[in-house]
C-alpha cells in the first residue's frame, strides 16, 4: 500500500484493521488529518473510536493498515510518533495536591525544558486559559471547568503540533463548555492540530472542520458538518397541535402532500422534506386550514448532526 503523505496532513490513515479474537473492532478505516484542523472522530458507543485511537497514538498495534503522524509511522517508528502528539482524556491527569502552576512546572520539566524555561511557559499558558489569577491556589479551590482548562494547558506544555481531545467536555456546564470551546479554537488560530472525539454532536458542528462517522467498525461518512447535513435529506418539518385529538388528522395531511414517513411524538409530527420541500410546506399548510386543524407551532429547520447520527447509525445496532 502507498502512502500520499503531503506536507499538508498532520496524519493518514490508510486500511487499518484491527480483531481481538473474532471481533472486528475496526475494519478497513482509511481518512487523513490536514494541519490545522479539527477532525472529529463521532460514533456509538463500542463502534471503533477508541480503537481507532489507540492505534494513531501507538497504544494498539493494528493487524492491518498502516499509519503515519507527522511523516512517522505508528509501528516502526513508534517513539518519534509519541514526540508529536498530547492526549488530553476524560479524567484530569493534574496531580490535586499541586498548585497550577506547580502541575504545570512539573510536566515542563519532564518535557526536558530547564526550570525557568518551565516556568516561563507555564505562565503563558496559565494568561491563556484565563487561571493567571488561580496560579498559587490549592486544585480543592478549583471548579470542574477549572480543572479541564488547566488540565488541558498541562497537555500543550511541550508545545505539541498535534492534541488528540478524548470527549473533553464532558460533565461541564454550559457556561464551562463554551469557555473550552473558546480555549481550542485558540490552539488551532495558533496552528494546532485536534483530533476530536466527542458524544456532544453541537460540539462536533461549533468545532470541527471535518467529522469522521464510524459504526460497527466501519467509516459510514466522511465530511464538512455541512456536506453530511446534506446528506441524510433536505428539510426538517415539525408540527405541534395544541390536543391529541388533532395528532391523527395533521398526520394524515402530511403523510398525504409528501407520500413518504412520518414520525409522532406526543403532539408534534415531523417530517423530512425532499428539494421542493417548499411547495410542499405551502401545500400541508393550505391543507391544514382546510381541514380545521389548529396548529401552536409550525416549524421548518435544516437537518442536525443529530440527525446525520440517527439516520446513518440507527438500526444498526
Amino acid at each position: 500500500m502507498v502512502f500520499n503523505m503531503t506536507n499538508d496532513n498532520a496524519i493518514e490513515v490508510v486500511g487499518i484493521q484491527k480483531q481481538f479474537g473474532t471481533q472486528v473492532a475496526v475494519d478497513d478505516v482509511s481518512f487523513t488529518v490536514g494541519k490545522g484542523e479539527v477532525f472529529g472522530l463521532l460514533g456509538p458507543n463500542g463502534a471503533g473510536k477508541t480503537t481507532t485511537l489507540r492505534m494513531i497514538t501507538t497504544l494498539l498495534r493494528q493487524d492491518q493498515g498502516h499509519i503515519l503522524v507527522n511523516g512517522f509511522d505508528t509501528v516502526t517508528q513508534a517513539p518519534r510518533v509519541r514526540q508529536q502528539f498530547a492526549l488530553t482524556g476524560q479524567n484530569a491527569s493534574i496531580d490535586q495536591d499541586l498548585s497550577a502552576m506547580e502541575n504545570l512546572v512539573i510536566f515542563g520539566r519532564l518535557h526536558g525544558l530547564t526550570r525557568a524555561d518551565a516556568r516561563s511557559r507555564a505562565t503563558e499558558l496559565l494568561g491563556d486559559f484565563d487561571l493567571t489569577n488561580s496560579a498559587s491556589k490549592s486544585l480543592d479551590q478549583f471548579s470542574g471547568g477549572m480543572r479541564r482548562r488547566l488540565d488541558l494547558a498541562v497537555s500543550l506544555i511541550g508545545n505539541p503540533s498535534i492534541l488528540f481531545l478524548d470527549e473533553p467536555t464532558t460533565g461541564l456546564d454550559p457556561r464551562t463548555r463554551t469557555q473550552m470551546w473558546t480555549a481550542i479554537r485558540r490552539l488551532v488560530q495558533h496552528g494546532t492540530t485536534v483530533v476530536l472525539t466527542t458524544q456532544y454532536l453541537e460540539e462536533a458542528d461549533q468545532l470541527a472542520d471535518r467529522i469522521a462517522l464510524i459504526d460497527h467498525g466501519r467509516m459510514v461518512a466522511l465530511g464538512t458538518p455541512s456536506a453530511l447535513k446534506q446528506r441524510v435529506g433536505g428539510l426538517h418539518l415539525q408540527i405541534e397541535v395544541p390536543e391529541l385529538r388533532w395528532v391523527a388528522p395533521a398526520q394524515a395531511v402530511v403523510q398525504a402532500v409528501l407520500a413518504g414517513p412520518t414520525e409522532v411524538q406526543n403532539r408534534k409530527v415531523s417530517a423530512y422534506l425532499d428539494d421542493d420541500g417548499f411547495r410542499a410546506v405551502a401545500a400541508i399548510t393550505t391543507k391544514l386550514q382546510d381541514a380545521g386543524v389548529p396548529l401552536s407551532n409550525f416549524a421548518v429547520t435544516e437537518p442536525s448532526l443529530d440527525d446525520v447520527f440517527l439516520r446513518m447509525t440507527v438500526g444498526k445496532n
